[in-house]
This record gives C-alpha cells, sequence and structure tokens, in this order.
C-alpha cells in the first residue's frame, strides 16, 4: 500500500507542476483535465502526509522514551502518534477503494407509480418532491424533462434532471421499488393499503460515454398536455423519440421550446442507452456482488414508508428509522450516509478477501 500512495503522491507533485506551465495554464480544456486529476487525488495525498507525520511523531517519541526525564511526556506522543496512524490508514484503505466513474456526473431520475392505483400515483409526487427538496437542500438544480400527472395532484410518471457536482454518489441507492403503507384520503373504512413506486437513478452521460448514431432515430412532435389531456400548448413543442434497434422511448414536453425539448430526450436517451450498455456489462459482477447495496436492481423492495408508525425502513441495510415527516421533507442525508457507510465496507470486505 505505500508504495502505491508514494506513487500517488509523486503524480499529485507533477500534475501541480504542470498546471503552473503557461502553455497549459492558457489552455482551458487541457488545464480543466489537470484540475479534475488533481481534485481526485487530494484526499488520498492529504491522509497519506497525515500518516507520514503522525508515523514520524512516532519515531521521534519512540527515541525520546529512552530518556528518562522525558520518558512520560513521549509515552503520552507516542500512544497519541500510534492512534493517529491506526486511523489515517483505515482512511486510506477507504480512499484507496476503487472509485464509481459516474459519481461526480449529474443525475436522471425517472419515477413511477406502481401497484396500487392513484395511492401510488400520490406517492409517487411524495418521493419526486422529497428527492426535490433534498437537491435543493444541496444547492443542486433540479429541472422536469417530462411530467404525466393524474386529476388527483398525483404523477403516473416523471423524468427530471439533477445537476450538482456528485449528485450521482448521493442518490445511485435510491433505484428499485419504493413501498407506501397508509390510509389513502379515499378510504372510508380507515384501511392501511399498501402500494409501490418505483425508481430509476441514471447518471447523465456525456458525449463522450456514448455516441447515438442519428440513422438508428425516429423522431416525433406532438403537443404537450397536461392532466386529465387538457393541452398546455397550441404548438406541437413536445419531443418523442424512438431508439429503433433497442425500442426505446423518451418523451420531453415540459419546455416551450422544441429545440429544448429534442436536447433533454437526447439527454434522457443516451443516459438510458449508456445505463443499459454498462448494466450489461458488468453482468457477470453484479452477479458475484448481487447481495451488495448498490445493485440497483428495479424489481427489488428497497425501502418501506409506513405512515401509521411514523416509520422508514430500508430493507438492505435494516436500517429503521422515525423521522417519516423529516425525510419525506427531503432530510435523507441519514439514509444516504448509512448507505454509503455499508457500500464501502462491503468493498473492503470484497478487497481484503480478494
Amino acid at each position: 500500500m505505500l508504495e502505491k500512495l508514494m506513487a500517488i503522491e509523486e503524480k499529485y507533485k507533477n500534475l501541480e507542476l504542470r498546471a503552473q506551465e503557461p502553455e497549459v495554464y492558457l489552455d482551458p480544456v487541457v488545464y480543466a483535465k489537470i484540475a479534475r486529476e488533481l481534485k481526485e487525488i487530494q484526499p488520498v495525498v492529504d491522509a497519506f502526509r497525515k500518516y507520514e507525520k503522525a508515523r514520524r511523531d512516532m519515531e521521534g517519541a519512540r527515541e525520546l522514551m529512552n530518556d528518562p526525564d522525558f520518558k512520560e511526556m513521549a509515552q503520552e506522543e507516542f500512544e497519541v502518534a500510534q492512534a493517529d496512524m491506526e486511523q489515517m490508514s483505515e482512511e486510506l484503505k477507504v480512499l484507496l477503494l476503487p472509485r464509481d466513474p459516474n459519481d461526480d456526473k449529474n443525475v436522471i431520475i425517472e419515477i413511477r407509480g406502481g401497484a396500487g392505483g392513484d395511492e401510488a400515483a400520490l406517492f409517487a409526487y411524495n418521493l419526486y418532491r422529497m428527492y426535490s427538496m433534498y437537491a435543493e437542500s444541496k444547492k443542486w438544480k433540479s429541472e422536469i424533462a417530462n411530467l404525466n400527472e393524474t386529476e388527483l395532484g398525483g404523477i403516473k410518471e416523471v423524468s427530471f434532471i439533477i445537476e450538482g457536482d456528485g449528485a450521482y454518489s448521493r442518490f445511485k441507492f435510491e433505484s428499485g421499488v419504493h413501498r407506501v403503507q397508509r390510509v389513502p384520503e379515499t378510504e372510508a373504512s380507515g384501511r392501511i393499503h399498501t402500494s409501490t413506486v418505483t425508481v430509476a437513478v441514471l447518471p447523465e452521460a456525456e458525449e463522450v460515454d456514448f455516441e447515438i448514431n442519428p440513422t438508428d432515430l425516429s423522431i416525433d412532435t406532438f403537443r404537450a398536455s397536461g392532466a386529465g389531456g387538457q393541452h398546455v400548448n397550441k404548438t406541437e413543442s413536445a419531443i418523442r423519440i424512438t431508439h429503433v434497434p433497442t425500442g426505446t422511448v423518451v418523451e420531453c414536453q415540459d419546455e416551450r421550446s422544441q429545440h429544448k425539448n429534442r436536447e433533454r430526450a437526447m439527454k434522457i436517451l443516451a443516459s438510458r442507452l449508456y445505463e443499459e450498455e454498462r448494466r450489461r456489462q458488468t453482468a457477470e459482477q453484479a452477479a458475484e456482488r448481487k447481495g451488495q447495496v448498490g445493485t440497483g436492481d428495479r424489481s427489488e423492495r428497497i425501502r418501506t414508508y409506513n405512515y401509521p408508525q411514523g416509520r422508514v425502513t430500508d430493507h438492505r441495510i435494516g436500517l429503521t428509522l422515525h423521522k417519516l415527516e423529516q425525510v419525506l421533507n427531503g432530510a435523507l442525508d441519514e439514509v444516504v450516509d448509512a448507505l454509503v457507510m455499508a457500500d464501502r465496507a462491503e468493498k473492503l470486505k470484497a478487497s481484503e478477501e480478494g
């Protein structure tokens, strides 16, 4: 591990020097690439330097322990430095884990009402609101691409984009089936109903990630419509793009401009196709890691929101919080942090076994 860390520190020093070269500094593309690399490895370098300082402090204290006048003080310093070194060693193990290349990307979230009819559609709206409020708390930008509402104020389906540094790293564990247990307002007898909503989370594909052949596309325009089929505008600004080889269909109708809708639909289509390709390529690894937190299987029931008990339970890690209202109001960090930690623990275990 030490050899690897020394090589990373050396790379960091070289990148710092390169960033100061006039030809690099004046080239925004090259400079941005180097700045991104520096940002990625800086946490590792910082932790390694703290580790090395603790190691030197420990050695210095060990030498002083031979002097009777300083033995007691040196013993204390030795123990503090040893504890720091052990802590930094654990941090470095985590920092050296293989990093998800998509973690820093923007994210596309698709929510669809599942079993439960109107009640499922109403809960789909609750989830959309929860994610929007969470994004807002992080100062991330959220934009709807496509929205299909019901007359009761629910959502049959919604696609929206969240733009922000590290958005995918925080949302990627939300893929799957979300279950709600509550008494619907329309239920006279007060019986608890169980409904489901599916959530798909995609990293936004960049042009370099996935290229689409224009001849593979069928593009239609139509009028955007609101709840109950009422027309929102009179021009055919909504866009439907079909990727013929895979049959993937994306609709975008939230913008008044046909050009903007087309641009957004292409972004979502590229992300869907990129994600499918990524899943196909990692199918064998996914089979090996089936029990892990981040499988993202849409058929997997990942979380239950129980209204009568004010409870949220994440079934993958056995986490239960009696904070339903806070969670639905966007206070998702406690859940996300627990999922991130569980995923890291699985990866650490796998790396140690491997």
